[in-house]
Order: C-alpha cells, then structure tokens, then sequence
C-alpha cells in the first residue's frame, strides 16, 4: 500500500512544484483551494479527536496520516499559487468537533465525512479548477482516497462493533 501513495507523492510533487512562475488564480480557483483545505482540516481533526478519546486505534491513527499528506498536497499548491494558509480553525474553541460516544459512532461520523468529502470534490471543488491540470490532479487523487480508501475502512471499521 506505501507504494502507490510514494508514486502519488512523487507525481504530485512533479506537479506542484514543477512550474517556477505562475500567473494568479481566479477567484473561483483559489477558493476552491481554500475549501479544500479547510475540509481536510475539518477531517484531521475530527479523526484527532477520536484517537484523544479512545487511543490509537485503526483506522483513525492510519487515516490521520493520510489526511496530514492531503493537507501538505494542498499547502504545496497554495504556496505555489501564492494563496495565504489559513490554520486549522478547527484545533480549538466552539469549531473543534466532540468526541463521539463510542467506536462505533466513531467510524459513523467517519463514514459520513468520507461520503461528504468525495462529494465536496466531485460536484463543488472539480468543476472550479477544470482548467489547473495540476490542481486538479491532486483534487481526483484526494476524491479518490475519500471514495476508495476511507470510506471502506470506516465500513468495516462500523461492522466491528
């Protein structure tokens, strides 16, 4: 499995950082980027929460990983456009999500927040930057991991308990 994040790591890498000049992003681009960010943010830490109540428990330690790179992907691509980085506003205060109950209410709210982060970027994020081959590359590739690899491990994580 590390092999195909390293290979995604690596083109997106290419990707990102391959252009030296870059021309400012729409409005609507550079919001979608922003968007993006915040939501990852939202899910990383909505997994630490989890892991603070109930401890190192899988998938959440492994998902937390994952989301960590989406947001370094994304950071990449804000510097390269030159987009102020907002920080997570969801570490502390009335944003910072609750601890669900139990596991099984954990990997719920985690199935959830997969199904509406795909969502987020197939019918909201995608479409506004059809145009940034770059941005978009990253986009499908995080749709992709909600869609194909957290979603499935928080089913079987829900039919544990």
């Amino acid at each position: 499995m590390k092999k195909p994040n390293a290979i995604f790591a690596a083109i997106a890498a290419t990707l990102i950082l391959g252009t030296t000049s870059v021309n400012a992003l729409p409005s609507n681009a550079s919001n979608a980027l922003k968007k993006a960010l915040d939501d990852e943010y939202k899910a990383y830490t909505t997994y630490q929460v989890v892991i603070e109540k109930f401890g190192d428990v899988r998938p959440f330690s492994n998902i937390i990983q994952a989301e960590m790179r989406h947001i370094e992907m994304l950071k990449d691509l804000m510097v390269k456009y030159r987009i102020p980085i907002a920080a997570n506003p969801y570490l502390a205060g009335v944003n910072r999500p609750l601890a669900p109950s139990s596991l099984r209410e954990a990997c719920e709210v985690g199935i959830q927040a997969e199904i509406d982060n795909a969502g987020i970027y197939e019918n909201q994020l995608l479409p506004m930057v059809a145009d940034y081959d770059d941005i978009k590359f990253v986009f499908e590739n995080l749709r992709d991991a909600s869609q194909q690899r957290h979603l499935q491990a928080f089913q079987r994580c829900a039919s544990r308990f």
